[in-house]
């Protein structure tokens, strides 16, 4: 015992030496980090809020250290499953719940991974196996978590979900709120993203405003969807309930008004149509009897279009909604005459073509899940001979790489997880019902979304996992409640 004092006595000065000589910065740091160590040895669910904070710096990482196997936002992702099947391993127990989603989810994986062995680039697919391989994990680690602790589980069922909320909605707000510093009052940027005057477009860490704006559109549904249910759950109860109800209540607000009005600003016609969509969602799927749903829906349309025609919405939102229609066409863009006003529309145009190509050639298994880069030297257009990662529009993407046989596994998968959340919604209290429907107008957004872009980059997949994983905690929530008055026995459904 002496010897053992006398070692973590030495090991303390020593450390002592180490803070003392670094700069302040790289102290405060190192201080900090091993703060987070060790509460994410404690409640790994530490690890997962930090993880989807760090998750949006990958791009901004890769972009100021150069290229990295692992950025911060994965090396965090990393540590808290090591700490979750530590803690699993103390108890000889690592617990796997399951649900009936994880089944088509497993099913897209394993013929992404079969159309790998004719790939040009297994490296690169791998890659995005990976991703799925994680959203996958995370939906289960963060379901064991949060049912399993003893700390969360001394706490009321309805917090549980709403701390996933709030760890969702943090990291949205804090992109959110550089978004809007990078838009109006930093006063300068990057000059091709300057739209008028002192106005830039934000674009997060992402270094591009559209994927940024489609992560905070996200981020705004769900809010949107939590703030709604609060709202009325308070107007039931004709009350507003404790100090920490109230404060709840403010931080969803604030999350939700931060990240809608950085989606407008983030002059993404993809995220605006993908916000649309969600909004959509939000007034059709609200209303218990669906009949008032439709009519909430055609109002809002109705009271958009006569903002639009008497000045209230701005023109140049309209404008720029619309302005790709005189650009868009159909058919073999290799004859149009390029100009700045059409560039951007043409060079989507001509990556769906190349995507389309490259599906005529592999048509059931396509090219290689993740390859869609590496085989587009061989599809590209005369006049755009330079990938841009991806085709711009998700469906086509799958297509070109997995194949019919892929894109038909991952439109199962996500019809189970919109029936899931769809299905909620009459069986949940008015608060959690507002999660549900949240998830569900998110779902809604990157659906539409994804005819125009790809959003599963940049560690935006990290996110979707947790918000996947609520969705189970909130399904977990309805199954136990529903055996406890049936007195059954509890059946996972999810």
């Amino acid at each position: 015992m002496k010897t053992a004092g006398a070692v973590g006595l030495a090991a303390a000065l020593l450390s002592g030496l180490v803070v003392a000589a670094l700069p302040v910065w790289a102290a405060a740091l190192l201080l900090a980090g091993t703060a987070a160590l060790l509460l994410m040895l404690v409640e790994p669910l530490v690890g997962l809020a930090l993880m989807l904070l760090a998750g949006p710096f990958g791009a901004f990482e890769n972009r100021v250290w150069g290229s990295q196997l692992l950025d911060s936002g994965q090396l965090l992702f990393l540590l808290a499953a090591a700490v979750w099947l530590s803690q699993g391993a103390v108890r000889r127990r690592v617990r796997l719940p399951l649900a009936r989603l994880h089944l088509p989810l497993a099913a897209f994986a394993g013929v992404a991974a079969v159309s790998l062995l004719d790939a040009p680039s297994v490296v690169a697919g791998l890659r995005e196996l990976v991703k799925w391989l994680e959203i996958g994990l995370l939906s289960i680690m963060v379901v064991d978590l949060a049912t399993t602790s003893p700390r969360w589980r001394r706490m009321p069922a309805a917090w549980t979900a709403r701390i996933l909320v709030g760890i969702l909605l943090l990291a949205g707000t804090s992109q959110a709120v550089g978004g809007i510093w990078q838009a109006v009052i930093r006063g300068t940027g990057p000059e091709f993203f300057h739209v008028s005057g002192r106005f830039y477009r934000p674009y997060g860490t992402f270094d591009q405003p559209n994927p940024f704006g489609g992560y905070v559109g996200l981020n705004a549904c769900l809010a949107l969807g939590a703030l709604a249910g609060l709202a009325a759950a308070h107007w039931r109860a004709r009350r507003w309930g404790t100090w920490a109800e109230r404060l709840w209540l403010l931080f969803v607000a604030g999350a939700a008004a931060t990240t809608t009005a950085t989606l407008v600003l983030s002059w993404s016609r993809g995220a605006w149509l993908g916000f649309a969509a969600g909004a959509a969602t939000l007034l059709f799927f609200w209303p218990r009897r669906r009949v008032w749903g439709a009519a909430a829906l055609l109002g809002g349309l109705g009271l958009f279009v006569v903002g639009a025609g008497v000045g209230i919405v701005p023109a140049s939102l309209t404008q720029r909604l619309t302005s790709f229609t005189a650009e868009f066409t159909l058919g073999d863009v290799r004859g149009v005459d390029i100009n700045d006003a059409n560039y951007a529309v043409l060079e989507r145009l001509a990556h769906w073509q190349s995507a389309l190509d490259m599906a005529r050639d592999e048509l059931w298994m396509g090219v290689g899940f993740g390859n869609y880069e590496s085989a587009y030297p061989a599809y590209a257009l005369i006049n755009w001979p330079y990938a841009l990662g991806h085709a711009h529009n998700y469906y086509l993407n799958l297509l070109a790489e997995v194949g019919v046989a892929g894109i038909i596994a991952y439109l199962i998968f996500w019809a189970a997880v919109v029936w899931q959340a769809a299905r909620l919604l009459p069986r949940l209290p008015l608060a959690e019902r507002g999660m549900a429907l949240g998830l569900l107008a998110a779902w809604a957004a990157l659906t539409v979304h994804h005819l125009v872009d790809k959003l599963y980059v940049n560690n935006v997949y990290l996110h979707l996992g947790v918000m996947l994983a609520l969705q189970q905690v909130l399904a977990r929530g309805v199954q136990d409640s529903e055996a406890a008055v049936c007195g059954k026995p509890v059946v996972d459904e999810g």
